[in-house]
């Protein structure tokens, strides 16, 4: 078989859908190839800053890393800001839903919730309420956000930083996108039919 038959979903055969699996699952191999040339992307985008949005991140993550955060976090730090590109508006919930089949829920709830907490430091400067995160103030959570934060995204814009290069990074990226998607190991009771909001309001698997 080359391609399937069918033209509506419907109408597959066991066996057809059996030959689209195998597919999927090599194509699902190439993830972490894929997420380091997304990263790599980051290099021309949002000018403007004295650093590129790819040295953000890397920055990020090196700091994660010094202040003893474990690799989930780690790569979680170097992938928060990588919906930039195609979901400008929402870059928070892109990079979430990304890391969910592979991470423990508190690290993407951390990174589904970023983006508002970022706006402490400077929606009141552009008329928004920077409080507005203390909605979630009595989330589980709450703190690990104000902390990734503080800690490593708002301080992460800095040209004179000892940054670590991409390729420091690749094994983490590599050992976090290579894990079965959904395993209750490193995910918990979530699985694909829980939605990423149901995981970001709720902060349960």
């Amino acid at each position: 078989m080359q391609v399937v038959q069918f033209r509506q979903m419907k109408d597959g055969t066991k066996e057809e859908y059996e030959f689209l699996t195998e597919h999927e699952e090599a194509y699902a191999k190439g993830l972490p190839d894929r997420i380091l040339q997304a990263l790599k992307n980051l290099e021309n985008t949002l000018s403007g800053y004295q650093v590129s949005r790819l040295e953000h991140s890397l920055q990020s993550a090196t700091r994660a890393e010094a202040d003893g955060a474990d690799k989930e976090m780690i790569v979680a730090a170097l992938i928060h800001d990588l919906g930039d590109d195609l979901a400008p508006h929402n870059h928070s919930q892109y990079a979430a839903s990304i890391l969910r089949p592979y991470v423990r829920p508190q690290v993407t709830w951390v990174i589904n919730q970023h983006g508002l907490f970022q706006n402490f430091y400077y929606a009141h400067h552009l008329g928004g309420d920077p409080n507005e995160r203390d909605y979630l103030k009595d989330h589980p959570w709450y703190q690990s956000c104000v902390d990734f934060c503080e800690r490593w995204d708002q301080s992460s814009f800095d040209p004179d930083y000892p940054t670590k290069p991409l390729e420091y990074f690749e094994s983490m990226v590599r050992e976090i996108f290579t894990r079965p998607a959904f395993d209750p190991k490193y995910v918990g009771a979530q699985t694909m039919g829980k939605s990423a909001v149901d995981i970001a309001m709720s902060g349960t698997a």
